[in-house]
């Protein structure tokens, strides 16, 4: 289904499930990948002092072999009281649709309506070694969203009543799967985007759909010593085909992408510097288009979930 074929009253409640997220969602998020290895002795504590900082959106992602994204969320969630927990991402190919549905409508009903389901089509090197081939990624997304709006859920509170809708956002690069969440979802949720992603993406999705793109961190202000952390940091990225072609389409070229990445490259996909600097760099993708940043602090040894540095540019996130 595309946005054509969608009726009237399907646009307006789409919009208006759009506008209430926003409002939910708020300008400042946090995305915090260690949430995906760590014990949730260490997450626990983690997910409540982000909620303490003022950030009103909490991320976390999904790997293989790592923690599982929905059992996952119920201990962030759990270990929270207002804020808003967002799977980012769920991996399509790990489960069926029923499955993500169902634990989206459990997550919910348990928590506040405090979960947003966000989806995404991974990679090959975290997709095939399950014995599924990565193919044709832009169509299981459009089927897999079908899916899950199809799916049902029998509770004795619904009754005879059609389930509550699942809202999801997507995990969204390029042309093709923008105008999947522009069509079907909430909206997007690029990863590993500089603010040249945020322009195109809005210009794709029009002013309507939610944009919440995500950008690292790292408080140093030694330019050097940051670059050397960042490239530390995202060095697998650079060698995954869909970044590399995102970046290329943006007007990075090979040489930037290769050797773990050119200074012009690094300073554009991690802010570094003062807490200032930092900041006025999250905040130009606001200017951009964006609805809210979802802020990854990079950590080190002293701070391995990155709280720290989220904890101190917080006050400055107003």
């Amino acid at each position: 289904m595309s946005v054509d074929e969608l009726d009237q009253g399907d646009l307006m409640g789409l919009s208006e499930d759009r506008a209430a997220m926003r409002s939910r969602l708020g300008t400042w998020g946090a995305w915090v990948g260690a949430l995906t290895a760590v014990p949730a002795s260490i997450g626990r504590p983690t997910a409540a002092a982000v909620e303490a900082a003022g950030y009103t959106c909490l991320w976390y992602p999904e790997g293989m072999g790592v923690r599982e994204s929905y059992s996952n969320g119920a201990v962030i969630l759990g270990a929270t009281k207002q804020i808003m927990v967002a799977s980012g991402i769920a991996n399509v190919w790990a489960r069926d649709a029923l499955a993500s549905a169902s634990a989206s409508r459990t997550l919910n009903d348990s928590f506040d309506d405090r979960f947003l389901l966000g989806l995404g089509v991974s990679h090959p090197p975290q997709v095939d070694p399950r014995g599924t081939t990565y193919l044709k990624p832009v169509a299981k997304m459009r089927e897999y969203l079908g899916q899950l709006n199809a799916s049902e859920f029998n509770s004795p509170d619904i009754g005879q009543a059609a389930p509550p809708p699942v809202q999801t956002i997507i995990a969204a690069l390029r042309p093709k799967m923008l105008e999947v969440a522009r069509d079907l979802s909430l909206g997007a949720h690029p990863y590993l985007v500089p603010v040249e992603h945020t322009v195109r993406a809005r210009e794709i999705l029009g002013p309507d759909p939610l944009l919440i793109p995500e950008h690292k961190i790292i408080i140093e202000p030694d330019a050097e010593k940051a670059r050397a952390r960042a490239r530390g940091a995202i060095g697998w990225y650079l060698g995954i085909e869909n970044y590399k072609q995102n970046l290329l389409w943006l007007g990075y070229t090979e040489a930037d992408i290769a050797d773990g990445g050119s200074d012009r490259l690094i300073d554009a996909l991690v802010a570094h510097g003062d807490v200032d600097t930092v900041v006025a760099k999250l905040r130009e993708h606001l200017a951009a288009g964006a609805d809210q940043v979802a802020v990854q602090a990079l950590g080190d040894e002293s701070d391995p979930t990155g709280i720290t540095q989220l904890q101190e540019i917080a006050p400055l996130l107003t």
